[in-house]
């Protein structure tokens, strides 16, 4: 599948402007040591060998606050849209690093290591090399898909999650984004049901479409240094495997993903995120968080789906507030 229309349409929006758990997870066991540990621990950047490959992470902050991991969207994209959450190192430990095959990392190519339980054991790696026992989990988009998958996977070693602009199913995101489609010009309605008719995205008329979505329900001030970092460290070739052409035709690998069966199950705070006009549905996401206990549901005023970008004050302070709340005591 040909990516080329994703980069075309990011390059032109910039011009004009991204297990079951058990009762251990509440168990504060160990909390003390890992805010020693994310006490002494060096700010700057390193490289962490991984299956694969090696990842680029960041370590900023200091404070008696539990530590937070950042899990950036995609998949394939990086973690510069999340700088604003480094803010919230004047009270915790912040770790901003980009999954494998994005970003500063080392590139993939192999669609055996493009999948869920990669990137959950990737985490899993960088949490442990850290030395960190329990850690916040702050993921976007994609990243809460992971963020979710790694809460079932290691319950112990979380102490909250953050989902801003959630993805708990893929399958009614997917039937949101096409409901959004039907509000843009004809144009664009029409060029999409002829790329997606034919299977081809390449054609100018779907580029300018995905470029009117992308403006009205991705983002919708986008930071334009870090969106040229974005876009030039964008890996294509596993947007396009998991994910799919656009963000409105959505047929990769994770096509089907759908975790709120398992919703109930979520045994630590839970604050879920999402802007005014995100693509992922508003409504959508409220809906997932009364299905989850001990959740809290944010609306990102003026905001699309990248509100780190569009409304960063609102988004940090909503974030600070839940990781306060969700510290052991």
């Amino acid at each position: 599948m040909n990516a080329t229309p994703l980069l075309a349409v990011l390059v032109a929006v910039a011009a004009c402007a991204d297990k079951t758990p058990d009762a251990a997870t509440t168990d504060t066991t160990g909390a003390d040591t890992a805010a020693v540990v994310a006490a002494a621990l060096p700010n700057g950047e390193a490289r962490l060998a991984v299956p694969g490959g090696n990842i680029w992470y960041k370590v900023s902050g200091k404070g008696d606050g539990l530590p937070v991991i950042l899990l950036h969207g995609g998949p394939g994209l990086s973690s510069f849209y999340l700088k604003p959450f480094e803010s919230l190192g004047d009270e915790r430990v912040v770790v901003r690093y980009d999954q494998l095959g994005g970003g500063k990392s080392d590139g993939m190519t192999d669609t055996a290591t493009m999948n869920i339980p990669h990137f959950v054991a990737e985490l899993e790696t960088l949490r442990a090399h850290l030395g960190f026992d329990k850690v916040h989990l702050v993921g976007h988009s994609w990243g809460t898909m992971l963020a979710m998958e790694y809460y079932r996977a290691h319950p112990a070693h979380v102490s909250s999650l953050s989902l801003g602009g959630s993805v708990m199913s893929v399958p009614e995101y997917a039937a949101n984004a096409k409901k959004l489609v039907k509000t843009l010009s004809d144009s664009s309605q029409r060029a999409i049901r002829e790329g997606e008719a034919a299977g081809t995205y390449a054609s100018p008329a779907y580029q300018n479409a995905m470029g009117e979505f992308y403006g009205k329900y991705v983002w919708l001030r986008p930071v334009a240094a870090d969106l040229d970092s974005t876009m030039s460290m964008l890996n294509e070739r596993i947007y396009n495997y998991m994910q799919g052409p656009s963000e409105f035709t959505i047929n990769g690998t994770f096509k089907d993903y759908d975790a709120t069966s398992v919703l109930r199950d979520v045994r630590v705070p839970t604050l879920y995120f999402v802007g005014e006009f995100d693509e992922v549905g508003a409504d959508i996401v409220k809906r997932h968080a009364s299905m989850t206990p001990a959740s809290t549901y944010t609306l990102i005023p003026n905001s699309a789906h990248i509100s780190p970008w569009d409304n960063p004050e609102f988004t940090v302070t909503a974030v600070r507030a839940h990781l306060r709340k969700s510290d052991p005591r």
